[in-house]
């Protein structure tokens, strides 16, 4: 086991850099620390995680985590490892979004123990009433343009054609500002983020160092990428949110399911809570036993426990055996359609399923599951035909809607995995 915060979070693999004196701060004291999350969706993203668990992992270790929601920076938009200006959100856009983050990051932070509670701050809550001459007064005039410009969020964006506008160069002095103004009310002491946010992160630092004479720290976390280099959660179908309602616990679990095998060890560090020991019992276990992905499995158990709770691992698995012939009772429509959502499919009138319904042998030719009737009776007596995965042997069966999923799905299987969706049309 660890003995203290910044051992642990070195040992994760999760300590990319940090400002003179972090790691005593963090091994040594109890100190109030800050992490930002942009309002730019009512979601956060698997990205967002990262973060999310390290101050979680802080807590743990007595010292308070402080979230703040960019209410006020969100209306401006943060440069870092962006090629291209960010969209600017409407104040209403970012109050709506705003109240999903807020859900999320108490999914994964304290905010009951009498101790060292978690807090979520929006920082609009000051930085929309700050006076422009009082901005540029009080802050501006401790950075040289020299100073900014050197920053790599900053640099990258000057060298492009496009540029940077004036309205993103000030997000790092907003940032600052941030960070001086929850020392002041706060106690906060130390600003953690993403490697990319290490430019404002020092500003910060530089600003309390210069306004009130007192020592400040930062620590960044390594971006998260695949083991070929590719960037981390992003899929075919676009981001994995935290949201079920932008992604299904189902594809949710799927997605650390398919975790590769290079890069499930150091996910195990990064996106769960096990220990030293139990990562190495699972690395094992991939070594020896790699075709039974135990490590994915408990990969996938344990981060979607931690953000969709049991029912939901429960239900993902139960979904998942769907695939390799597992029934399908308890499974409603919206979890048959993400299922299958990548298999062949076919879309039949509901009036063809009336009355005594539609011969099997008629369905099968007609979705193309078979070349043609003679060969779905072959096929049926030859007991390879499944219908919600359940074998159908009677060249006479018909189908009614009351196989029908929610009056919505039927799942047509030949073999072991040649699947066909058939989805019922009003």
């Amino acid at each position: 086991m660890t003995t203290n915060a910044f051992e642990e979070l070195r040992w994760r693999g999760l300590v990319y850099d940090h400002t003179d004196g972090a790691a005593d701060a963090l091994i040594h004291d109890k100190i109030i620390v800050y992490n930002g999350f942009d309002p730019t969706a009512d979601s956060l993203h698997i990205g967002n995680l990262v973060p999310m668990m390290q101050l979680a992992r802080l807590q743990r270790y007595g010292h308070t985590p402080i979230a703040i929601a960019g209410g006020g920076t969100g209306m401006i938009g943060d440069p870092s490892g962006r090629s291209s200006e960010r969209n600017l959100l409407t104040p209403d856009e970012i109050a709506a979004n705003l109240g999903g983050i807020q859900q999320e990051l108490a999914m994964i932070l304290d905010f009951e123990v009498k101790s060292n509670s978690a807090k979520i701050i929006n920082n609009g809550d000051w930085l929309y009433s700050i006076k422009m001459m009082d901005f540029l007064r009080d802050v501006g005039k401790h950075f040289t343009v020299n100073y900014m410009t050197a920053k790599d969020s900053v640099k990258s964006r000057i060298d492009r054609e496009n540029g940077i506008s004036f309205t993103e160069f000030s997000y790092m002095l907003l940032q600052a500002y941030d960070f001086l103004h929850l020392f002041d009310q706060e106690g906060c002491r130390m600003q953690t983020g993403g490697s990319d946010q290490w430019g404002n992160i020092t500003a910060g630092v530089e600003l309390i160092r210069k306004l009130r004479g007192e020592k400040a720290y930062g620590l960044v976390f390594p971006l998260i990428t695949k083991a070929d280099g590719s960037k981390f959660g992003k899929t075919a179908g676009g981001s994995v949110w935290l949201s079920a309602a932008k992604t299904s616990p189902y594809r949710f679990y799927q997605f650390w399911l398919n975790t590769d095998d290079a890069d499930v060890v150091n996910y195990l560090r990064y996106f769960t809570w096990r220990t030293p020991a139990g990562v190495a019992e699972l690395e094992t276990a991939l070594l020896e036993r790699p075709h039974l992905r135990e490590a994915q499995r408990a990969l996938a158990q344990d981060v979607t426990r931690m953000i969709h709770g049991e029912t939901a691992v429960t239900k993902a698995e139960k979904a998942a055996a769907v695939l390799f012939g597992g029934d399908l009772d308890g499974l409603d429509a919206n979890d048959i359609r993400d299922i299958f959502a990548d298999v062949p499919s076919s879309e039949v009138a509901k009036a063809e399923f009336d009355g005594e319904g539609m011969a099997m042998v008629d369905l099968l030719a007609l979705t193309g599951v078979e070349q043609s009737k003679g060969a779905a009776k072959r096929a049926l007596q030859g007991g390879g035909v499944y219908l919600n995965n359940q074998r159908i042997s009677d060249q006479e069966q018909r189908v009614t809607l009351a196989h029908a999923i929610e009056g919505q799905f039927m799942v047509l299987r030949k073999g072991k995995k040649q699947y066909h969706l058939v989805q019922v049309l009003a």
